[in-house]
């Protein structure tokens, strides 16, 4: 199948929003294994728990965003679309979590990262069909 200008381009954009989406989220991963305090409500004080939780937290990040890139590099138009997806589901619920920390920054950062996932995986799907 040759690959039009609009598919290359939409396949440009859901790399790019799926690779940004995937090493923020591993950034914060990262962030909260190094510096739990990072990631906590400013009350909350770092525990065992809250390391725990951030290995938790990595170990679903950190092989996702690894995959992703991959993919990106290899062009997999298909499985782009399952991963970038994913991705964005990921980042919703990140903004649901947001809601239960009362944290706004939590919830609008995660929400808008979602967005952009969803429509750049909408735009490729449409384009490929």
């Amino acid at each position: 199948m040759t690959t039009t200008p609009p598919q290359l381009k939409a396949m440009r954009m859901a790399s790019w929003i799926t690779a940004v989406n995937v090493l923020v989220a591993s950034g914060y991963a990262i962030a909260g294994l190094v510096h739990p305090a990072a990631i906590l409500p400013a009350s909350d004080v770092p525990t065992e728990a809250s390391a725990i939780f951030a290995m938790y937290a990595a170990a679903r990040t950190l092989p996702l965003a690894v995959i992703t890139l991959v993919v990106i590099f290899k062009r997999m138009a298909s499985a782009l679309l399952v991963l970038g997806f994913l991705a964005g589901v990921i980042q919703l619920s990140d903004s649901i979590v947001g809601i239960f920390q009362h944290d706004p920054g939590k919830i609008f950062g995660p929400f808008l990262i979602a967005c952009f996932q969803f429509y750049a995986v909408f735009l490729l799907r449409r384009l490929r069909n």
